[in-house]
């Protein structure tokens, strides 16, 4: 037997009982006389305890040459600890040891397994195996488990029923770049793994499968960042003989109960947004709601005097900074700095200070006077001690330009809160999009979400001006999970796929299978992704994903622990009947 019980389990209760311990030497002092070793185990650490008075001259000196990670067993006696320590639930006790068996050396970690490590980020991806025995670390996975049951204990008691769906697949155009897999049967042709389970879903609803999910892994060969990586998991769901309705009231009712049971955080119905509004209000269509500092759109009341800077803009639109006109120039200096660097773009900004008196002080008293002011004050419900930012130009770049600035001061200005959660449903978005480069559409979803009910007319005479039946669930200013009502009818489908530039005959080549399913009494149906990565870290109070991630890519789509994606050689090449040309 390696233990009785684990490290993490004993209690003042267990006073005298005899145990057996097992897990890795965390920690050792040495006083010559005593020597105190901390044993850690996944479940916590206790103390052992080797003293001369009460331990054996050989057993002493085992325990003083113990090396930090050597995997150890012990048995031994609990008895109450002299010096407690409150700060960890074994800290009333410690185990008296009277036999130790080294299980396995370690040679010294490259860094220290410890909740405040010396390690960066590169070397505890490298040694990855070594980072996980680290509490922080330990327990994001523990608390991504608990997430994920959660989540399968909820749809299971709604009637879902869990379907795995193959990774190896067709590739279809779905927007990102696919991994491919060339088969060493098929010579010259390819599998892609997924981006999506998203055909097969659909399919499970044409064959009767009405309330379907999984968590699923899925794979995009696109530029990565803190919260994006070549492999991720979703919370993959589809429902038939349904309307967006009963979507957002299943998936919100999934979110309440996993605020509720992971946070115990009580939420009421989650506000609606169309897309229009969210682009309006704050300049992108994952606003978070957890401050104020919606946008005023400012043109009527700022473009009537000589300041051409205005006046030659499609938009002008502005913010009120609570508190901000306590900002020195030189802070408001580097404010502008901030918006003039090429990751927002913005060419500068003009600044009002709404006085505590009343009066109103800006960077362009020239041109405008204090009822001038007053009215970007009362447009943007600035306050007396508030601060107007305002940006000018392009609608679409103006916006986003806010919107960057927007959350960076609400970042300073510490409003964004991990405690605070604040869903957000995010309705009528665009059915396509128009590549201004190739003047071509492309689907914003993807090419099977349906246009909003009696929008089809439109579809032919103005396509830009559709909106999908299409929806995506907001937290924290991340979309945590998007979806849509599905084209059900082969013809829909068919006219769909020539406005994003499919010939029939391709159209039949890449999705003929699920043009000739439609034909066999396709229900209606629609669904709804989660991603489970953002999703936990957003619930564990991050954004960063990787920490809830056991073995994580880098920023380059690396794994540095095993060096992949590595070189193969000529023989599995010819096997594969390919050719690396270089």
């Amino acid at each position: 037997m390696f233990r009785s019980i684990t490290c993490g389990d004993l209690r003042i209760s267990h006073i005298e009982s005899e145990v057996v311990l097992s897990g890795w030497v965390h920690k050792v002092r040495n006083k010559g006389f005593v020597v105190w070793v901390d044993l850690r185990d996944r479940y916590g650490l206790t103390q052992l305890v080797f003293d001369q008075d009460r331990t054996s001259k050989i057993l002493l000196e085992k325990a003083s040459s113990l090396g930090r990670e050597t995997v150890i067993k012990i048995k031994g006696k609990v008895i109450e600890r002299a010096s407690k320590n409150p700060n960890i639930p074994t800290g009333d006790i410690e185990v008296l040891v009277t036999d130790l068996d080294v299980l396995n050396e370690s040679i010294l970690p490259p860094f220290t397994i410890d909740d405040d490590t010396d390690g960066g980020e590169d070397i505890r991806m490298k040694y990855r195996y070594l980072d996980i025995r680290r509490k922080p670390v330990r327990d994001n996975l523990i608390f991504r488990h608990k997430v994920t049951m959660e989540v399968r204990n909820y749809l299971s008691n709604q009637g879902f029923i869990e379907v795995e769906t193959p990774y190896l697949i067709k590739s279809t155009p779905e927007g990102a770049r696919d991994f491919l897999v060339p088969s060493r049967m098929n010579e010259g042709q390819f599998y892609a793994l997924p981006q999506s389970p998203q055909t097969f879903k659909q399919l499970l609803m044409v064959g009767g499968m009405d309330k379907y999910f999984q968590i699923v892994k899925c794979f995009r060969d696109e530029d990565l960042r803190a919260d994006r990586q070549p492999e991720f998991t979703q919370i993959d769901c589809e429902m038939a003989f349904v309307e967006q309705e009963d979507i957002l009231k299943t998936f919100e009712g999934l979110t309440k109960h996993l605020l509720k049971e992971i946070r115990g955080v009580d939420s009421g119905d989650f506000p609606r947004m169309t897309y229009d509004e969210a682009l309006r209000l704050y300049g992108n269509d994952k606003p978070d709601i957890r401050f104020g500092m919606q946008f005023a759109e400012l043109n009527s009341v700022c473009q009537h005097k000589d300041f051409n800077v205005f006046n030659s803009a499609e938009l002008v639109v502005g913010i009120a900074v609570p508190g901000g006109a306590s900002y020195t120039r030189k802070e408001i200096d580097k404010l502008i700095d901030w918006v003039k660097r090429p990751q927002v773009g913005a060419k500068g900004m003009v600044y009002v200070k709404c006085n505590e008196d009343g009066t109103y002080k800006s960077s362009v008293d020239k041109f405008y006077d204090q009822e001038d002011l007053a009215k970007w004050a009362k447009a943007t419900n600035a306050e007396k001690g508030d601060l107007i930012c305002v940006l000018s130009g392009n609608i679409n770049e103006t916006r986003a330009q806010l919107s960057a600035l927007r959350m960076e001061l609400a970042e300073r200005l510490g409003l964004r809160k991990s405690n605070e959660f604040a869903p957000l449903w995010v309705v009528d978005f665009p059915l396509l999009e128009l590549d201004e480069e190739t003047n071509t559409y492309h689907a914003m979803h993807h090419p099977f979400t349906s246009p909003k009910q009696g929008q089809m007319e439109l579809l032919q005479t103005n396509p830009g001006e559709v909106k999908a039946n299409a929806y995506d669930l907001v937290l924290n200013g991340n979309e945590i999970g998007g979806g849509s009502i599905r084209i059900h009818d082969k013809q829909i489908q068919a006219t769909m796929f020539k406005h994003l530039g499919f010939t029939p005959e391709e159209a039949k080549a890449q999705f003929g299978f699920l043009m000739d399913a439609f034909q066999y009494g396709a229900p209606p149906h629609g669904g709804i992704a989660f991603g489970l990565d953002r999703l936990v870290a957003i619930l564990g109070g991050q954004e960063t994903i990787r920490d809830f991630i056991a073995f994580p890519k880098n920023n380059s789509g690396r794994d540095v622990m095993i060096d992949a994606p590595s070189p193969i050689n000529n023989e599995q090449l010819k096997e594969l009947h390919l050719k690396l040309d270089l």
